[in-house]
């Protein structure tokens, strides 16, 4: 009798620990491709799993934003200038049966085709772009990025480029560069003012042609604004018509007082 409850016990026992064995929780996040006799079977999840041991595996997969840090890297600019520039790509598995059957470690493979993308995308590009354009540079290389990894289940959905390392020699060059174009859009933006201002004088020029009293009165205006300067003495010549208007005007009231 003895023996036959320690063989009871024994089975209990093992039944416990073999149905611990095939319960599986997975997160809301994680799913399980599940393999039947090395087979792919399906992807279950997420909640209480049941596999049973030795006939079933399963592979977790997490299907949250991973982010993954593009290690520095060597690139020759379209204008043969050497930088070292890195990136970040945030991507994400949407499918859990191809990112575990159609590549061996979907991490790694993201990882390496980041890095020779990156280096081929911005080796198309002068170093100016790269400075100024990063935003379209980013698009650039998700999207190729996007298109190869489509494949293996992953979705990027973000590339950023961090940090541009230039040597110190041609970061004088790039200063001397600015200085001049600096100097260049001040030359040009007074030459432009000076056109502005010449057209305007023009314009006040042509508009005084046509009204003759108009340029008798500012003609006695400045007349007026020079006489308040009494540290000088000003000869300034009295145009004829104005002259010949006062003769007028005197001949006129002298006729008038006789």
């Amino acid at each position: 009798m003895t023996e036959w409850n320690i063989g009871y016990a024994g089975l209990a026992v093992f039944i416990v620990i073999a149905i611990a064995a095939s319960l599986r929780i997975l997160r809301e996040y994680e799913r399980a491709v599940v393999f039947l006799l090395g087979r792919f079977w399906r992807v279950k999840g997420p909640g209480l799993v049941v596999i049973i041991p030795g006939v079933q595996q399963m592979v977790r997969v997490d299907l949250r934003t991973l982010v993954l840090d593009v290690p520095s890297q060597d690139v020759i600019s379209r204008d043969n200038v050497s930088v070292k520039v890195n990136a970040v790509v945030y991507f994400r598995v949407v499918d859990p049966e191809k990112a575990i059957i159609q590549v061996e470690n979907y991490l790694a493979a993201t990882s390496q085709f980041a890095q020779t993308t990156l280096r081929s995308v911005l080796g198309k590009h002068e170093l100016d772009e790269m400075l100024a354009e990063r935003e379209k540079l980013n698009l650039d290389i998700q999207r190729v990025l996007d298109a190869q990894t489509d494949a293996w289940g992953i979705k990027v959905s973000n590339v950023e480029i961090k940090h541009v390392d230039i040597n110190e020699s041609m970061v004088r060059a790039i200063a001397k560069q600015a200085e001049a174009e600096r100097e260049r859009r001040a030359k040009v933006i007074h030459a432009e003012g000076e056109l502005q201002a010449a057209e305007r004088l023009l314009q006040a020029a042509q508009q005084l042609a046509k009204q003759p009293e108009a340029m008798q009165l500012r003609y006695m205006q400045t007349l007026g604004l020079i006489a308040t300067d009494k540290s000088n003495t000003i000869v300034f010549p009295m145009p004829v018509d104005i002259m010949g208007a006062l003769g007028r005007t005197l001949g006129g009231s002298r006729g008038a007082g006789s």
